[in-house]
């Protein structure tokens, strides 16, 4: 199981395919891991009805950031990065 505490982050991306690719790749290769989604777009209310998405680059709304158990992020790190990952 993957607390807080025994957790390393293994990936940061903005791109949704990519976090997916590599998803696929670490449950390929039953590496348990977690994902924190970051809505960069803001949560206060009203501020997107203030403002609106205009000029904003929807390609970097969200983050995703990749997380393993401490155990395990040498060979997810092996993995990921000789995996064909594309961005």
């Amino acid at each position: 199981m993957i607390t807080i505490f025994n957790r390393k982050e293994l990936f940061v991306t903005f791109s949704m395919a990519q976090q997916s690719q590599i998803r696929s790749l670490l449950a390929e290769n039953q590496i348990d891991y977690r994902i924190r989604t970051i809505n960069l777009m803001g949560s206060s209310i009203g501020r997107r009805a203030d403002f609106g998405t205009l000029g904003a680059n929807m390609d970097y709304a969200y983050e995703y950031i990749i997380y393993v158990h401490n155990n395990d992020y040498n060979k997810a790190f092996h993995i990921i990065h000789t995996g064909d990952i594309k961005k």
